[in-house]
């Protein structure tokens, strides 16, 4: 009986750190969206712009590579922003569950 009943505790706590890091890492997605929506404009406005005027960038920058430019430029943002978006997420909930040390000396 007592096995029964600290499997169905350990089960219960893992399912609240599932539902926990499933949040965390949909609040990351959304962050992360947001981010490379804001890096795709702002580099297709200026790589477009010259990629037009300047000779050098006319004659060298083909549609792919600008193509290229502005979405490792999206990609980077995603992930950075995601990743630290996640990581601060996660950081701060732990500090607000974690025991008070000032409590056990």
């Amino acid at each position: 009986m007592a096995k029964n009943v600290a499997q169905s505790a350990t089960l219960a706590s893992l399912d609240q750190k599932l539902a926990m890091a499933k949040r965390y890492s949909h609040e990351g997605v959304v962050a992360g969206a947001k981010a490379a929506i804001v890096a795709t404009i702002a580099t297709a406005i200026p790589t477009l712009a010259i990629a037009r005027t300047l000779p050098w960038a006319r004659a060298n920058l083909n549609p792919t590579a600008q193509a290229l430019i502005i979405s490792t430029a999206a990609g980077a943002a995603y992930f950075i922003v995601a990743d630290k978006t996640v990581l601060a997420t996660a950081r701060k909930n732990s500090f607000n569950h974690a025991p008070n040390m000032e409590a056990r000396i």
